[in-house]
């Protein structure tokens, strides 16, 4: 199954869409004011972990580029795919990994990657104890509370357990029986395990509580990975190339911005996303994922990256045939949008 038609059309269009100016002025002295045209994100979860997508909101470059944005956090990949298929989102921000399941499962309208926006796993192992000379060994004959089997957290952990020589399913007990966002409160609860696998804010909170210890990170270990992408159906962006573009560049900006800022900026502009997370907080966990080389400079998604990925759902019996890039990723928004 090919889809060139919609990549050539894309690139028709590159330059009238970025030779637009943004569509929507404040009105002033009478003057009319331009509609702003509405998209609906779905995200996987809101972390801050996508610092630069909230920086982007919070900076107002989605109405700079001419886009009333609504944002709905899908609470897992599964619920962020159904959204997009079914219509009920225009664009989804979940792991690479569902548009090829979906691929696989044989849709016939799929759904395309043309942002890449994270480069690393965005979790960390937390242990009962501090442990500053951790090494993954000593994670043999011991429980783990993981992820969902198949979703990107738990591949790419087991993933780094593979580099090590531990074999997931026989040197250690992950536990995967536990729904997404709850398992450092089952970390908590469940004094059985000695280990869990979380995303911030969780990781930081258990250890200002004094109930864990961050003993590594899986974007540091698992090396460079296409961990978080932007992605629309075929039909969506054969249609509307030009939202395609404006979503895209506002998210460049974003971008930028975490680029040429410090950790303590980044977390002042984003904090009115999380305001149930103190500043100090807010800016530890930024600092994190900024000292991890977390963020890209850029959106776009190499074809080096979508194998790499496939490599590490092959890895964890997750792929059954592999999918040409060309058929569920395109570079020409991400492209145009820093030319």
């Amino acid at each position: 199954m090919k889809n060139k038609k919609w990549i050539s059309l894309a690139a028709a269009v590159i330059f009238a869409v970025t030779a637009l100016p943004a569509t929507v002025f404040a009105a002033k002295n009478g003057e009319s004011k331009e509609e702003l045209t509405k998209v609906t994100l779905n995200e996987v979860a809101h972390s801050i972990f996508y610092a630069p997508q909230y920086v982007a909101i919070e900076e107002g470059y989605f109405a700079e580029e001419g886009l009333d944005l609504t944002l709905v956090t899908g609470f897992g990949a599964d619920k962020t795919m159904t959204a997009v298929i079914s219509g009920e989102a225009d664009i989804g921000f979940m792991g690479a990994e569902a548009s090829i399941y979906a691929y696989q499962e044989g849709a016939t309208d799929p759904v395309v990657n043309f942002a890449q926006l994270t480069q690393r796993a965005g979790n960390f192992l937390v242990a009962r104890e501090e442990m500053p000379d951790f090494t993954w060994d000593e994670l043999r004959d011991k429980r783990v509370l993981g992820g969902r089997k198949g979703g990107m957290p738990e591949m790419v952990f087991e993933y780094i357990l593979k580099n090590h020589n531990i074999d997931p399913a026989s040197d250690l007990e992950i536990d995967q029986s536990i729904d997404f966002g709850s398992t450092a409160a089952a970390f908590t609860g469940d004094m059985s395990a000695d280990f869990t696998v979380e995303f911030e804010p969780s990781a930081t909170a258990l250890e200002k509580e004094g109930k864990g210890y961050v003993v590594a990170s899986l974007g540091v270990d698992s090396g460079y990975v296409p961990y978080t992408s932007y992605s629309a159906k075929t039909s969506f962006l054969n249609e509307n190339p030009q939202i395609i573009q404006s979503f895209t560049n506002a998210l460049q900006k974003g971008m930028d911005y975490v680029q040429s800022h410090s950790p303590e900026e980044i977390a002042q502009v984003i904090s009115p996303q999380f305001p149930e997370t103190d500043m100090d907080t807010l800016t530890t966990i930024v600092k994190r994922y900024y000292e991890q080389d977390t963020w890209k400079e850029n959106l776009i998604f190499e074809k080096d990256s979508f194998e790499l990925l496939q490599d590490i759902l092959e890895s964890a019996g997750e792929l059954s045939d592999r999918a040409d890039c060309e058929n569920l990723v395109t570079t020409a928004f991400a492209e145009a949008a820093i030319s």
